[in-house]
């Protein structure tokens, strides 16, 4: 691979691994777990944890095998190509099923400027729909601008965190009452691992740099660096911020609000400070969302050149970009929109938000049992391996069964890509025999 193929350096890894986690979840999630709460703060310190441990498995596997096209296929050199593939393609199927929560998010933040936007729910999945279409052609007109957009778009998102974490440290520096307002529901250990299910969907994808590996220069110093740096960041940012929120504002306001962040800061600084944490909301979604576009042709692409899934799959465009898989993820995207528009969208989402997280998990337990078929991080990985059980525990059965089901959709294309594999070998072998 020529080195104009792989422009990013460790910024970009670590504003790949920020964006990727930093993005719609963030702005959701304490509408979510306001009624854990002492529960909800615990999710958030054992997902981190967790996220740090899982951290550390794909840093040591990336440092191993520097020259490898990415985590997927090392994972299937290890481990067996079949594995391999199920594991690509679980994070392809959770790529697109966050992607149209995540475009929704920004389509909701969006119609605080112009309230017809959300008026019904089919106007806010075709504006989601159009979000996504945008980033799509910006993903196919090559990494490099890809990249910028990413560099830019996190540095931005980070504005309205900032703004929380002012709120949340003047509020509890001057001793203000509204942490004592209302007492918060005790810690309940039988429901955290439910909190965390939750609170691990807005962690999930500090795997960008390590799957994106053959795009990023100097890949055994600069994605470890990145990842856990990225992973410390994002987490302490939500616990502060989540938690920040739920404790200062009465559990049942929270809840019931769309927009949770809005809320808080409009309630201590103003009506117009709310508009423009929407503005960010919108800012940060769509640069998450970018980031998984883009992981929607890489991860294919990866398997694709491992010889794990057939080549016109994958075929690339002038800018080495993968475009069949990157535009039916988005397409497929756009179906779950205007599916959750016309059904009940809060249910339909919430099941993808547990989908997601089921099926990034899938990539976090080969990981590890990765890491200890060679023999590194073996602590680290054994530890990753049971969070990632408990994780799946607290998802639910019906989203591991669809999760597997998904999965196993891949494996006719590895059997054609096997097929074609070994029919190659025999007519190069019936060429050569005759001159041999």
């Amino acid at each position: 691979m020529i080195d104009g193929h792989r422009p990013f350096g460790f910024w970009t890894a670590t504003a790949f691994v920020v964006g990727g986690v930093i993005g719609a979840g963030i702005f959701v999630l304490p509408s979510q777990l306001a009624r854990f709460g002492w529960t909800g703060a615990a999710a958030w310190i054992f997902g981190g944890a967790g996220a740090v441990v899982i951290a550390l498995v794909l840093s040591a596997i990336t440092a191993a095998r520097p020259q490898a096209t990415g985590l997927i296929a090392v994972t299937g050199e290890v481990l067996g190509p079949v594995v391999g593939v199920l594991t690509g393609w679980g994070a392809w199927v959770s790529y697109f099923c966050a992607n149209a929560y995540i475009a929704l998010t920004a389509a909701r933040y969006a119609s605080e400027f112009w309230l017809p936007l959300g008026a019904t729910p089919l106007r806010l999945a075709l504006a989601a729909s159009l979000i996504i279409a945008g980033l799509t052609v910006l993903n196919l007109s090559g990494l490099r601008a890809s990249g910028r957009f990413q560099v830019v778009t996190t540095a931005l998102r980070l504005l309205p965190m900032a703004a929380v974490l002012i709120i949340v440290m003047l509020l509890w520096f001057t001793g203000s009452p509204d942490f004592a307002r209302e007492p918060e529901a005790p810690f309940v250990p039988a429901d955290l691992f439910a909190a965390s299910t939750l609170a691990f969907v807005a962690i999930v994808g500090f795997e960008s740099a390590s799957i994106a590996a053959q795009r990023v220069r100097n890949p055994e110093r600069n994605i470890p660096r990145a990842t856990i740096g990225g992973v410390v960041v994002c987490c302490l940012i939500y616990l502060v911020v989540c938690t920040g929120i739920d404790f200062a504002l009465p559990p049942a306001t929270v809840a019931s609000s769309k927009a949770p962040v809005a809320l808080f800061i409009a309630h201590y600084w103003g009506s117009w400070a709310g508009l423009t944490v929407a503005a960010f909301a919108v800012i940060s979604s769509v640069g998450c969302l970018s980031v998984w576009v883009l992981l929607q042709g890489e991860v294919p692409l990866g398997l694709v050149r491992a010889g794990l899934l057939p080549a016109w799959l994958a075929r690339t465009n002038d800018e080495d970009i993968a475009v069949t898989p990157i535009v039916l993820g988005s397409a497929l995207s756009v179906l779950l929109l205007l599916a959750a528009s016309w059904r009940d969208g809060a249910a339909v989402m919430d099941f993808m938000l547990r989908l997601t997280a089921v099926t990034a998990m899938w990539i976090y337990a080969f990981a590890c049992l990765t890491a200890l078929r060679m023999r590194v991080q073996m602590l680290a990985a054994g530890l990753g391996l049971l969070f990632t059980l408990a994780i799946m525990y607290g998802a639910g059965l019906e989203a591991n069964l669809l999760s597997l089901s998904l999965m196993a959709a891949a494996l006719p294309l590895y059997w054609i890509a096997r097929r074609s594999l070994v029919s190659s070998a025999k007519s190069s072998a019936a060429v050569a025999g005759p001159t041999g």
